[in-house]
């Protein structure tokens, strides 16, 4: 071996030394209970993290690990009693059983238990967040963001201030409990699959209901002069929300943990489970401005919800502390466009460009039915005919155990199986209005969305708004797991929208190791009564 090549070897091994040992292994507790809070001026018994809601902030560095330690300690017979948490758009490559779905990659935390889940980051940067994965549990307030830094961000250069008080978690809320409500959706009752109304929207925990008691609005606080990121997240389990800043444009800097080219633009919609970053710059007179998150899919079906008038405060440095005087007027001018955002890194999609071009292409045609008094037929949405239903054994245990083929698993678990290496194609057709698709374990391309085809540079992230016609992904599966696609839209999981992707059974079998603790789980869980589970 030449010396020039004894100095490169010896050079990265130090490099990726040097990077391992900067990397930081970080603990955080979660206790999940009860506590009576007020988001929106309305007092109820909650299910939350440490006793708040939105939950605590769980950051890191990129390449960092987080130990999060979960203790169940809720107690509240109207909610459900045991726990799971998804740390949502984390790859978790080789740590499937960390991932946190209820009955897809474990059971849940039986009240009064513990869990500690070990999330590696490997290179990943960005916005998520964490909430329940037990049936429709985050509704009641089990939801919080996460945030990863990067200190080589390409972006940084772009922005000066990038902390907690520039995160905006944007959230629905429901006065009456989670699992009261997906009984009366599921209802044979509900002929015409009515989705449940929140009673308010929320920006960072804060909001009001109409005739509920005046409440203080979320504020963001700013010098003039100093440009800010702000990372959007919609915790909802429902709302869509379209939201601006008054008198100021940004710069749209990343999806779903992505850096996207920058994109400006006067105002963006964000579906339930996706998450922007944007940059403003301070360059308004000093004053108080509006920030405006309008509900677009909200309903006075609900009489308790404005859904249009939810808003918080961007305040300057010397501005007085009270709202905007100004009235809040509607987003307008350039729209950011889904389907035209651009990944800044690697862009382009795996396989060949053309539809079918992939080495596995599943068609996924979603449908619903609602409910019947005359057949007792609860409402049901299904994929292919199929109405996903949680297997009683989770399906990383049925991997684990020696499931490989598609009928090793229950035929309401939609599962299909997929190979390392393969590219592979999902076309999701079925009812017009918008649905939020979330894919565990990867970030996918969207080759094609609202009638717009590109395999050259699509846009990337975790969750897709499906529009009208056929919506198009593509991934290379890299990653094993059982990984769970399901619209994220909470009521129509719970009646069944999803699929589950096995990837790679031989790989789990041979590299993932689920800890002793992790396999006490389903025991426990299983010798509950149903009321605690």
């Amino acid at each position: 071996m030449r010396a020039s090549s004894i100095f490169t070897v010896t050079f990265f091994s130090l490099l990726s030394f040097i990077s391992k040992s900067n990397a930081d292994v970080l603990p955080y507790t979660l206790n999940i209970g009860n506590s009576f809070l007020a988001p929106d001026g309305y007092y109820r018994s909650t299910s939350v993290a440490n006793g708040q809601f939105p939950g605590p902030l769980l950051k890191a560095n990129k390449g960092d690990t987080m130990v999060v330690t979960v203790n169940n300690q809720l107690s509240d017979p109207n909610m459900r009693r045991s726990t799971s948490i998804h740390w949502h758009g984390l790859f978790l490559k080789q740590n499937s059983y960390n991932d946190g779905p209820a009955f897809v990659t474990q059971c849940p935390i039986a009240p009064g238990g513990s869990y500690t889940y070990t999330l590696n980051l490997g290179t990943q940067a960005g916005t998520y967040w964490y909430h329940s994965h037990l049936a429709s549990q985050y509704v009641d307030g089990i939801r919080g963001p996460l945030v990863i830094y990067d200190p080589e961000d390409p972006h940084k250069p772009l922005y000066d201030v990038d902390d907690e008080s520039t995160i905006v978690v944007l959230s629905d809320w429901y006065h009456r409990f989670a699992p009261e409500l997906q009984t009366e959706y599921l209802s044979p009752n509900n002929t015409q699959y009515q989705d449940e109304i929140p009673d308010a929207g929320l920006i960072n925990g804060k909001g009001f209901y109409l005739g509920g008691p005046p409440m203080d609005r979320a504020v963001f606080n700013v010098e003039a002069g100093k440009r800010y990121r702000f990372r959007l997240i919609n915790a909802s389990a429902y709302g869509l929300f379209r939201f601006s800043l008054q008198g100021h444009r940004f710069t749209v800097i990343e999806t779903d943990g992505v850096n996207i080219v920058p994109y400006v633009a006067d105002y963006l919609e964000i579906s339930a489970g996706q998450r922007y970053s944007i940059v403003i710059t301070a360059d308004q007179p000093v004053a108080n401005y509006w920030v405006r998150a309008p509900m677009i899919n909200g309903s006075t079906r609900n009489a308790n919800l404005d859904y249009r008038n939810i808003f918080g405060v961007l305040r300057y440095a010397g501005a007085p502390a009270s709202d905007p005087t100004t009235s809040a007027g509607t987003a307008s001018g350039v729209k950011l466009q889904e389907a035209a955002t651009v990944p800044l890194e690697n862009p382009g999609a795996p396989g060949l460009p053309y539809s079918g071009g992939a080495d596995r292409v599943f068609n996924l045609a979603f449908s619903v039915t609602g409910g019947s008094l005359a057949t007792n037929q609860k409402v049901s949405w299904k994929v292919n005919g199929k109405s996903f239903s949680p297997p009683s054994l989770p399906t990383l245990l049925k991997v684990l155990g020696g499931a490989s083929q598609e009928s090793d698993f229950d035929s309401s678990e939609n599962a299909f199986v997929i190979k390392n290496g393969e590219v592979v194609e999902i076309n999701i057709t079925g009812v017009v209005h918008p649905h939020p698709f979330h894919l565990h374990g990867k970030v996918f391309d969207i080759v094609k969305l609202n009638g717009v085809t590109n395999y050259v540079n699509p846009p990337r992230r975790d969750v897709v708004t499906t529009g009208p016609g056929t919506t198009t992904i593509r991934f290379k599966a890299e990653n094993s797991g059982p990984w769970i696609l399901h619209c994220h839209v909470e009521w129509h999981l719970q009646g069944g929208l999803a699929v589950i992707f096995v990837e790679d059974p031989d790989d789990i079998r041979t590299n993932t190791h689920p800890t002793q603790a992790w396999q006490d789980l389903c025991p426990a869980y299983n010798a509950l009564p149903p009321e605690m589970q």
